[in-house]
């Protein structure tokens, strides 16, 4: 699937099933909620944390409801995501071309 059709396909949810969009300051809020979740739980499965009886290591159905808003959000704001994310690795290359490469905080590190 494309970034595009993933674009469509919420589209076409939101349309049927959604009755329409949150406003965008809304959905604002529930990205951050979202992200807040994710947080949770890579908190307690990498950091010092654990998980709480009841509690799952649901990484992937996390990361996808912050997908998801974020493909709601392009889609209220006009945004192409695939056109935005060719120009954003675009500059990112141009600009960061050199500078992990010689970042000696990460040459340290990734050898394993």
């Amino acid at each position: 699937m494309t970034l595009e059709e993933a674009q469509q396909q919420v589209d076409a949810w939101i349309k049927k099933y959604g009755v329409r969009y949150f406003s965008e300051l809304t959905n604002m809020a529930i990205l951050t909620e979202e992200v807040g979740e994710l947080a949770r739980v890579m908190s307690r499965k990498y950091g010092d944390q654990s998980f709480k009886e009841g509690e799952k290591d649901n990484i992937a159905d996390e990361l996808t409801d912050v997908f998801w808003v974020l493909l709601c959000l392009a889609n209220q704001t006009g945004v192409d995501l695939t056109e935005a994310f060719a120009r954003n690795l675009e500059k990112k290359t141009r600009r960061d071309n050199q500078r992990h490469i010689n970042n000696p905080k990460l040459s340290e590190h990734g050898k394993e």
